[in-house]
């Protein structure tokens, strides 16, 4: 029934419903890529060749070439060791605690987005199914001539749209549990690191 339909072609034969699960596919995938460049930006080098460079840089030239060595790296986790690089004495720890929830609110920024697309996606698929079946019952009881052609029609369009929520929301829920893994190994990242820098501190300064 759908042969030869291009993408436009779908999203009419599908009904009103089929609209918003075009909209939620397109938000769904720019946030997707703009949140895998993000991270990937985030991940120049491993946390622990960072903390290496970053020891040998604090021991030769103090916090200063260690400062250095932090802003060369993109990584959420050295800007944890910065933070608490610049703070002296007992205030590094606290700098480098609220460091960590700053870096993990940016991580999780529109994570939320993909994970509601996921979760809503199946249910405007489902009701598309019943806006579907519902009309094509409503024009068999007018009496119409071609009531078959009329149920033909609405189930069609309720498997459309059932199958398009589906479409929209299994890569969204994969990409929403694969995100929220990479914040988790992000978190933890930044937690060792802050106990490195201020073990490396704390031998600088005796």
């Amino acid at each position: 029934m759908f042969q030869g339909h291009g993408l436009l072609g779908l999203v009419r034969a599908g009904g009103p419903t089929m609209y918003l699960l075009l909209g939620c596919s397109v938000l769904s995938l720019a946030v997707i890529v703009e949140r895998s460049i993000c991270y990937w930006i985030n991940s120049p080098v491993t946390r622990r060749t960072f903390v290496a460079a970053l020891v040998k840089a604090l021991r030769k030239g103090g916090r200063d070439e260690a400062l250095a060595v932090c802003a060369k790296v993109s990584a959420p986790f050295a800007r944890v060791a910065a933070a608490g690089l610049s703070r002296p004495g007992a205030g590094a720890a606290v700098a480098m605690e609220r460091e960590i929830e700053l870096q993990t609110m940016l991580l999780e920024r529109r994570i939320s987005i993909v994970g509601t697309i996921g979760s809503v996606a199946v249910y405007l698929g489902l009701l598309g199914t019943v806006l579907g079946i519902i009309q094509a019952f409503g024009d068999v009881s007018q009496g119409s001539g071609e009531a078959m052609n009329a149920v033909t029609a609405g189930v069609a369009q309720a498997l459309l749209t059932t199958a398009a929520g589906l479409v929209v929301a299994v890569p969204a829920v994969v990409a929403y549990n694969y995100f929220v893994r990479r914040i988790d190994l992000f978190v933890s990242d930044m937690e060792l690191c802050a106990s490195e820098v201020r073990e490396a501190m704390e031998a600088e300064e005796r």
